[in-house]
């Protein structure tokens, strides 16, 4: 169950106090002369070219009037210089003087050695967490969405396929602990036997976490049998489950197989919806009593001459 609305804004205020105090935001940046505020102004300056106030303005959400201020400051301590761009004379590019540079470089150079003191405590895999977060957050808040790609599996990947496909069956569906360990069975099986010819894992990664996976299984009799498919939550309505049946018919066609099988409930709508978008066929149906629940099992066919 998600947290409530008044939790989860707890916890974001939570957070920025404790990032604030983490890297040192409150006060004037880094003890200089400037607030945070002017601190950001220079370090777009430092870093960039051919901005205009309108551009700052707009990026950093600042007042028109107020950061005026900030550049007309920076002006007569001669930080800053205007000139006409090239394009268009009315517009005025702003610059850092040689002088404002010179200011700011032992700024920047100090939030550089900060951060990297930050990094330096934590061991190599939460600096990746740390940064794979944060990266998260940025994405989330800006309304961006990670790309998704689809690999060949890969050690310690199979453990990552189970505790996500457990989560997201006993989340959504209320089933129990026997389909995990009917997970870990195929998986299991999976990893002992395989044949890379004819057998595949197809696992979706965001930033390096496993979000999703379908396999490709001999099924007997010149038939594939497609197993183990499941996205996360977090990327529904992405087209990710049908880019995974895809990939897992392709790698199937190719090997040399004349059809494929699959095993489902009907209370798996979305991802029926996709099989039979692709061409599978009911074949069968039984009601059964597994993983704690009453369901109605599906037997699908796909014969890839047909299609």
């Amino acid at each position: 169950m998600s947290p409530s609305p008044d939790a989860q804004i707890a916890a974001i205020r939570g957070f920025n106090r404790f990032y604030t105090r983490a890297i040192g935001l409150l006060g004037h940046y880094l003890g200089g002369p400037w607030s945070l505020t002017e601190a950001r102004v220079l370090y777009e300056l430092f870093t960039r070219d051919g901005l205009t106030a309108r551009d700052l303005g707009a990026e950093l959400g600042l007042d028109a009037g107020y950061l005026s201020r900030i550049l007309g400051r920076f002006e007569r301590d001669g930080l800053l210089v205007r000139s006409p761009a090239p394009e268009d004379g009315r517009r005025q590019v702003l610059a850092l003087t040689a002088a404002g540079r010179a200011a700011f470089a032992p700024y920047d150079q100090a939030s550089r050695d900060e951060v990297a003191g930050l990094l330096a405590r934590l061991g190599p895999a939460d600096r990746d967490r740390l940064v794979g977060a944060m990266t998260e957050i940025q994405g989330v808040m800006a309304g961006e969405g990670a790309a998704v790609t689809i690999r060949r599996h890969r050690l310690g990947d199979m453990g990552a396929i189970i505790a996500g496909q457990a989560r997201v069956y006993a989340t959504e569906y209320g089933w129990n602990d026997e389909f995990e360990a009917l997970a870990a069975e195929i998986g299991a099986a999976f990893l002992k036997s395989n044949d890379p010819a004819r057998e595949r894992a197809f696992i979706a990664e965001r930033r390096g976490e496993v979000v999703g996976s379908v396999f490709c299984v001999d099924g007997g009799e010149g038939v594939a049998k497609l197993r183990m498919l499941y996205v996360d939550a977090s990327t529904r309505g992405t087209g990710l489950g049908k880019r995974l049946v895809a990939e897992c018919i392709a790698f199937a066609r190719e090997a040399g197989y004349r059809g494929m099988t699959l095993w489902t409930n009907d209370c798996l709508t979305a991802a029926r919806g996709i099989y039979v978008a692709e061409g599978f066929v009911l074949a069968s149906e039984e009601r059964h009593q597994s993983f704690g629940v009453d369901l109605v099992g599906q037997n699908w066919t796909l014969d890839f001459g047909a299609s």
